[in-house]
C-alpha cells in the first residue's frame, strides 16, 4: 500500500472508530449468513438424498450383479473351480475396480457368493406345512458369515476343497427367525431334491445365527437370509393356500454342491452403496454411473471380468429419479427466498456505502476542489474500506464454516467474497457518482421537484419488462418445471444453461416486482404530498404544513430504502404464503386419509358398546358410526366399490364440520317405500360410470340392494379412497348393517386413552399423527427452515434498512428542532413534527408492501404448487396444493414498518430534547 494511501487509512481509523466498527460487524454478519446459506442447502440436501436411499431399503438401493451357471461344456473340475471362494472374490475385487465415481461401494455391506437359481421343495415331515404344500429352500453359500453374525446356538458350517457336485452332504446354518418358522435345530437334516431324481443333498444344519446388523445390506439386500417368508399361493379362494420358504446358509468353500442339485447355481455379488460418500451436487454423475453398471460401460467391464451374460439390476436409479423430482420442487421455492434476501442484504451494504459518502460529503467536496483526482480519492476510500471489511469477511466465513459442518467450501467462499467486494466497493463508488463535477454546493434532489431524467425512464421501464417476463414465465412453467430435470436453481442445482437463465429470472420475479413497485411508488410519492399542501397551508398550527415539506424534501436516493422494506416485504408475504399453504395441504390431506380427528377401524364388526366408550374418553366431541365394506360388488359385471353405510343425519354433519364433501341430510335418507333405490353418494368416478339409473350393489355380506347415485361428491370421511358409494345403513340387510368404522371428533385427543377403550380389536389413527408423518424428508423440512431464516434475515435487513436510512437524516433533524425550538417550539409539537414527517415513507413502505405482497402472490400462484414441498411422495395427495394470499403475513410486517418509524421518530425527538440545542446551533461543526 502507497504510504500517503496508509497514512490516510490510519487518521480514518483513529477518527471513526464506531462506524468502523458498525461496518465490520455488518459485514461479518451478512457474510457469515451468505456462507452459511449454501452450506445449508449442501447439508439438508444431502441428508435428503442419504434418508431417501435408507427408505428404499437395501434391496432396491443395492447393485446385484448376477452371473448364470459356467457354461456346462466345459469340464466338471473347472466348473467347481468358477464357484470356489478364490475365483468370486478375484471377480469381485475387479467389479469394484470397475464401478465408476462418484458411486461409492460400502465394503463392509457388500458381499459374493452362489445361491441357487430357484426354490426347491423340501418333503421332510417335521418342516410345518400350513396348507398341506411342502416347503421350500433357497442354498446360499455366502462370504463374510462369521463376519456379520453371532453365533446363538451350535457352530458355523464348514466346508473343504473336497466338495463337489457329487457331494451327498454339506453342512449349513439358518438365521434364529427361520428356525422358529421352519422348526429347525441344530442337528437338523434337511434332503434337498437333486438333478435327474438323484440321491437328495442332506444338508446338516450345524447353527442358529443372530445377524449382527440386520438392518444392513449384507442381511436385507436379501431378506430372505434372515427372514423367511409364508408364501400364497394365487387363488380364487379367499384363504389361498400358503407355503413356507427359507434361507439355508452354507459354506462358501461348499458352493461347488450346488451344481448338483435340481436347479441351476447362480453366481452374485451384493453392492451396497456407501450413503456417506453420497452427496446431492453429485446427483446427476452418481445415476449417469448407476446407468453404466446396469447397461453400460462398467456393465462391459464387469462382463469382460465374469461372464458375457452377467446381468446388473438397481432399484437406485428409481430412488435417485425420485429425489431428483423431489428436489426440483422444492428447489425454486428456496431460491425465492434466497434471492429475495440476498437482494436486502446487498441493498443494505450500498445503503451503508451511501451512509458514509454522505456523511462525508463536505470533506470529500473539499479534496475535490483542492485537486484530488477521482481515482486518487476512489482508491483512498477502497483502502479504508477494505482494511475493515476485507478481515470482517474472513471471520465471517470462518464462522459460518464452523457453525454449519459439511457441504462444499467454494460456494461459500464465493458468497462471502461477492459480500466483502460489494462493501468494499460501496463507498468508493457512491462519492465518485456524487463529486463527478467539482461544485461548491451539492444539487437540490427533492423528490417533490426532481424531475426523473429519460435514462431513468429507459431504466425504469427496462425492469418493467423484465419483471413481466418473469411473472409470466413463471405463470406459464411453474417453478418445478422451471428446474428442469436435473437439479435445482440457484444455489441448489446446476441445470443447463438456457433453463439455468430461465430459473433465475423465475427466482427474481418477487424482487422485480417489488424493484418495479418502488420506483413507481418513488414516483407517485409526490403526488398526495402536493395533493395535502394546501389543505395543511390553511391548518392554524405550522406542524402539519412543516412536516408535509420536510416530507417532500426527501431525497430521491429513497428508493433504496423503499426497495429494501417491499423487497424484505413482499418476501416475508410469499414465505408466510407458503408456509401457511405447506400447513393447510397437510392438514387437508391428513384430514382426508382419517376421515375426522381419529378414526377407530376394525377388520370385521366392532363391539356394540364401543362408540358409547369412545364418547367417554376425555376431549371426545362425537362420534359417528359407518359400516366399510370394501369388498363390495357394482352392477351386473361386479366392479370392485367401496360400500359405506351410514346414519345420514349424523354422517351429513361430520361431512360438514369437516369440509369433506358435505351434502344435505335428507338427500341420503332411505324412501318410505322399501322397494325404490337407495339414494347414494358417490365419487366422480363412480358416478361417471354409473350415472343416474338404479343399478345393483352386492355387499360382501348381505343381500344385494339396488342404488341410485343422487349426489357426486370429491371426498367422503368414511372412505379415504376417490372410488366409493355411500348409502343410508338402515337399507343394509334389512337395518342390520355392521359398524365397522367410527369417526372421532374432539380437541386434545388422547391416543394412549383411545387405545385402551378400542382395545386389540381395532386400529386407532390420529389425524395430528398422520399429520406428521407426511414430513418424512430432511428435504422437506430443511427447505421449511432455510426458507424460514432467509426470510427473517430479509426483514431484519429490511428493518436496518429503514433505521440506516433514518439515521441518514438524523443529524438534519436534530438540527431543526433545535432551531425550532429557539423560535418556541414545544417538546410535544418536536415529537409530532418528527412522527408526521415520517409518516408518509413510512405509510407508503407498509401500504406498498402489502399491496405488492398481495400481487406478487395472485401473479405467481396459477406457476407455484406446494405439494412437492408439503407431502411426501408416498402421501395421497387431497388436491393441488396451491400458493394463497395470507393476510397476517401481509398485515404483520407492515404494521411492523410503520411501528418501528414512529417509534424511532419519537425516540429521536426524547434524545434530541435531553441534550440541548447549544451544540447543533454551532455553526460549522461536524455532525
Amino acid at each position: 500500500m502507497h504510504a500517503v494511501v496508509a497514512s490516510w487509512v490510519r487518521v480514518r481509523l483513529r477518527t471513526a472508530p464506531g462506524a468502523a466498527t458498525a461496518l465490520a460487524v455488518l459485514v461479518a454478519l451478512t457474510a457469515c449468513l451468505a456462507a452459511a446459506l449454501p452450506r445449508a442447502l449442501d447439508r439438508y440436501e444431502d441428508a435428503g438424498l442419504r434418508r431417501a436411499v435408507a427408505q428404499a431399503g437395501q434391496g432396491r438401493s443395492s447393485v446385484s450383479v448376477e452371473a448364470p451357471t459356467p457354461d456346462i461344456q466345459l469340464p466338471a473340475r473347472e466348473q467347481e473351480q468358477a464357484l470356489r471362494p478364490p475365483a468370486l472374490g478375484r471377480q469381485y475385487t475387479q467389479i469394484l475396480d470397475a464401478v465408476p465415481g462418484p458411486l461409492t461401494v460400502d465394503r463392509g455391506q457388500s458381499a459374493y457368493g452362489v445361491r441357487s437359481g430357484g426354490s426347491l421343495a423340501v418333503f421332510d415331515p417335521w418342516i410345518p406345512r400350513p396348507s398341506g404344500l411342502p416347503a421350500k429352500v433357497s442354498l446360499y453359500a455366502q462370504s463374510g458369515l462369521a463376519e456379520h453374525s453371532t453365533v446363538r446356538a451350535g457352530r458355523l458350517p464348514k466346508a473343504d476343497d473336497a466338495v463337489t457336485a457329487r457331494t451327498g452332504t454339506v453342512e449349513a446354518a439358518v438365521s434364529e427367525a427361520t428356525a422358529r418358522s421352519l422348526h429347525i435345530r441344530v442337528g437338523s437334516v434337511v434332503h434337498v431334491p437333486t438333478a435327474e431324481s438323484g440321491p437328495a443333498l442332506t444338508v446338516r444344519v450345524t447353527g442358529l445365527l443372530a445377524p449382527r446388523d440386520p438392518a444392513g445390506a449384507y442381511w436385507s439386500a436379501t431378506p430372505l437370509l434372515r427372514t423367511p417368508a409364508l408364501i400364497q399361493v394365487p387363488s380364487p379362494d379367499p384363504d389361498p393356500p400358503k407355503y413356507w420358504l427359507g434361507a439355508l446358509l452354507l459354506a462358501p468353500e461348499a458352493a461347488p454342491a450346488l451344481l448338483g442339485t435340481d436347479v441351476w447355481p447362480v453366481r452374485y455379488w451384493q453392492l451396497a452403496p456407501d450413503t456417506r460418500a453420497l452427496h446431492a451436487h453429485d446427483l446427476k454423475p452418481l445415476t449417469s454411473a448407476v446407468a453404466s453398471l446396469e447397461s453400460g460401460p462398467a456393465l462391459g467391464r464387469a462382463r469382460a471380468v465374469t461372464d458375457p451374460a452377467t446381468q446388473a439390476s438397481t432399484g437406485l436409479d428409481d430412488v435417485l429419479g425420485s429425489y431428483d423430482r423431489l428436489r426440483s420442487g422444492v428447489g425454486p421455492l428456496v431460491s425465492v427466498a434466497a434471492v429475495g434476501g440476498a437482494t436486502v442484504a446487498v441493498v443494505v451494504l450500498l445503503m451503508a456505502g451511501g451512509l458514509a459518502a454522505d456523511r462525508r460529503r463536505a470533506e470529500l467536496a473539499l479534496l475535490r476542489a483542492r485537486g484530488a483526482s477521482l481515482r486518487g480519492l476512489a482508491g483512498r476510500l477502497l483502502a479504508e474500506t477494505a482494511v475493515v471489511a476485507v478481515p470482517a469477511g474472513a471471520l465471517g466465513l470462518g464462522a459460518a464454516l464452523l457453525a454449519v459442518p459439511g457441504g462444499r467450501v467454494l460456494r461459500p467462499v464465493v458468497a462471502a467474497a461477492a459480500v466483502t467486494a460489494v462493501a468494499c466497493a460501496a463507498l468508493p463508488l457512491r462519492a465518485v457518482l456524487a463529486h463527478r463535477t467539482v461544485r461548491l454546493h451539492a444539487p437540490r434532489e427533492d423528490a417533490a421537484s426532481v424531475r426523473p431524467s429519460r435514462r431513468r425512464t429507459v431504466a425504469e421501464l427496462t425492469l418493467l419488462v423484465i419483471a413481466a417476463g418473469a411473472v409470466e414465465a413463471l405463470r406459464r412453467r411453474g417453478v418445478a418445471d422451471g428446474s428442469g430435470t436435473s437439479g435445482t436453481t440457484g444455489a441448489t442445482g446446476s441445470p443447463g444453461a438456457s433453463g439455468a437463465s430461465g430459473d433465475q429470472l423465475v427466482s427474481l420475479a418477487p424482487v422485480l416486482i417489488g424493484v418495479i413497485a418502488a420506483l413507481l411508488l418513488v414516483r407517485l410519492y409526490p403526488l398526495p404530498l402536493r395533493w395535502l399542501m394546501r389543505p395543511a397551508a390553511r391548518l392554524r398550527g405550522a406542524v402539519g404544513h412543516l412536516s408535509l415539506a420536510r416530507a417532500g424534501r426527501t431525497s430521491v436516493s429513497a428508493v433504496l430504502p423503499l426497495l429494501a422494506l417491499l423487497t424484505a416485504l413482499t418476501t416475508a408475504a410469499f414465505g408466510g404464503s407458503v408456509l401457511t399453504g405447506v400447513a393447510e395441504a397437510r392438514d387437508r390431506t391428513a384430514l382426508s386419509a382419517v376421515g375426522a380427528d381419529a378414526r377407530v377401524q376394525g377388520a370385521g364388526e366392532l363391539p356394540a358398546g364401543l362408540a358409547g366408550q369412545l364418547r367417554r374418553t376425555p376431549g371426545v366431541r362425537t362420534v359417528t358410526e359407518a359400516g366399510v365394506d370394501y369388498r363390495a360388488k357394482a352392477g351386473s359385471n361386479l366392479t370392485p366399490v367401496t360400500l359405506a353405510g351410514v346414519a345420514p343425519a349424523d354422517y351429513a354433519a361430520l361431512a360438514a364440520r369437516t369440509g369433506l364433501g358435505a351434502f344435505p341430510a335428507g338427500r341420503l335418507r332411505q324412501p318410505a317405500d322399501h322397494a325404490a333405490p337407495l339414494p347414494a353418494l358417490a365419487s366422480p368416478s363412480v358416478a361417471a360410470a354409473r350415472g343416474t339409473a338404479p343399478f345393483t350393489v352386492q355387499p360382501a355380506d348381505g343381500p344385494t340392494v339396488t342404488v341410485r347415485i343422487v349426489a357426486v361428491r370429491d371426498r367422503t370421511p368414511a372412505v379415504p379412497g376417490t372410488d366409493f358409494l355411500v348409502v343410508d345403513r338402515a337399507g343394509l340387510n334389512g337395518g342390520k348393517a355392521s359398524t365397522t368404522t367410527l369417526l372421532v371428533t374432539g380437541d386434545h385427543l388422547d391416543a394412549a386413552a383411545l387405545r385402551r377403550a378400542a382395545g386389540a380389536s381395532a386400529s386407532v389413527r390420529l389425524r395430528s399423527a398422520e399429520r406428521a408423518r407426511y414430513v418424512d424428508s430432511p428435504l422437506q423440512s430443511g427447505a421449511e427452515r432455510v426458507y424460514l431464516a432467509a426470510v427473517a434475515a430479509g426483514v431484519g435487513y429490511a428493518v436496518l434498512a429503514l433505521l440506516l436510512a433514518l439515521l441518514r437524516a438524523a443529524p438534519e433533524r436534530a438540527a431543526l428542532l433545535a432551531r425550532l425550538r429557539t423560535m418556541g417550539l414545544t417538546r410535544a409539537q418536536g415529537r409530532r413534527l418528527l412522527v408526521l414527517e415520517s409518516l408518509p415513507q413510512a405509510l407508503l413502505a407498509a401500504a406498498g408492501g402489502a399491496l405488492t405482497g398481495w400481487a406478487t402472490i395472485r401473479l405467481l400462484s396459477p406457476g407455484i404448487d406446494l405439494t412437492a414441498v408439503a407431502l411426501p411422495a408416498s402421501a395421497a395427495s387431497a388436491g393441488r396444493a396451491a400458493l394463497r394470499t395470507d393476510p397476517l403475513s401481509l398485515a404483520l410486517p407492515a404494521t411492523a414498518v410503520l411501528l418501528l418509524a414512529v417509534g424511532v421518530a419519537v425516540a429521536q425527538a426524547w434524545w434530541t430534547g435531553r441534550r440541548g440545542s447549544v451544540r447543533e446551533l454551532r455553526a460549522g461543526d461536524a455532525r
